[in-house]
């Protein structure tokens, strides 16, 4: 087998924390199939790394090489003394702020309704995290919010999702280049991985900027409807549709949902890799 890296979210993805049932022999293949030595793993997440180790342990994940946390503004390596923050990731984010943290930029939204900021522990260095109700006009807030940084010359990414479990609107504010996307293309970089010898999984909408992108992707068959319909649409329009795959199920007899479909999608990519599949 070939190098490969996959790269996967965990809430909704990897982990099967969302309504739709999850096949029972998905996470124990899935397991199985990452441990070849020729495979690289990054769990890439809206968590913090506390909660992401939590959530190994909490559904019996394989331990990955790279955890890029915090929605792409945090990237932690394994090594052997345990998870090490990867400062050059630190400093590659840090110029887009000009030397402002998260904390110097909750006073300048302070007066903008609909934003309330999330609990401490979901923020950190490069990330402000605010919930916003579901019927709030989120395009006018965003371009309130991204008239605030244009004024400080703050270059920023607005990162929009729902939390559906708890009914509510989540916008994260990054350095422009802490996206996901970004994070996983700077792995990739530093690696030596190509296109052609990644894959990254994802369900919902701050995954939307890999789910578009060149990377060759996978939306779990769980996801989210209007998730699903953003993503196909934006593809189409930017030339990509050729790297983003819908898991539908039937794959092993399991129904694309979690681990399921990630493994759907990795076998749909690389074709050559079903027979190995199929002795695990």
């Amino acid at each position: 087998m070939r190098r490969l890296f996959i790269c996967t979210d965990l809430d909704r993805t990897l982990l099967p924390n969302g309504e739709p049932p999850e096949s029972a022999e998905a996470r124990p293949a899935f397991r199985r199939f990452v441990a070849h030595p020729e495979i690289s793993l990054a769990y890439v997440s809206g968590r913090h790394l506390a909660l992401v180790e939590q959530s190994i342990q909490d559904y019996a994940l394989p331990s990955p090489d790279w955890i890029v946390g915090d929605v792409g503004s945090s990237i932690y390596e394994q090594t052997r003394h345990g998870w090490s923050l990867l400062s050059s990731w630190s400093r590659h984010i840090a110029v887009d702020w000009q030397g402002y943290a998260a904390a110097d930029l909750v006073p300048l939204f302070e007066g903008l309704s609909g934003l309330t900021l999330q609990p401490q522990d979901r923020q950190n260095t490069y990330k402000l995290s605010y919930f916003i109700p579901l019927d709030a006009d989120l395009s006018s807030l965003t371009l309130a919010m991204q008239n605030v940084l244009k004024n400080l010359k703050i270059s920023a990414s607005l990162i929009y999702s729902v939390d559906e479990q708890a009914a509510i609107g989540l916008m994260d504010v990054l350095p422009e280049r802490a996206t996901k996307l970004h994070a996983v293309e700077f792995l990739m970089r530093e690696n030596g991985f190509g296109c052609d010898g990644t894959v990254f999984a994802g369900d919902s909408g701050n995954d939307l900027p890999v789910l578009v992108s060149s990377v060759p992707s996978v939306l779990v068959a769980n996801a989210h409807v209007d998730v699903i319909h953003q993503a196909t649409a934006e593809a189409q329009r930017m030339g990509t549709a050729d790297r983003l795959y819908l898991a539908k199920g039937d794959f092993m007899g399991m129904n694309g949902n979690y681990s399921a479909g990630i493994l759907e999608g990795i076998a749909h990519f690389h074709i050559d890799l079903k027979p190995e599949m199929a002795l695990i």
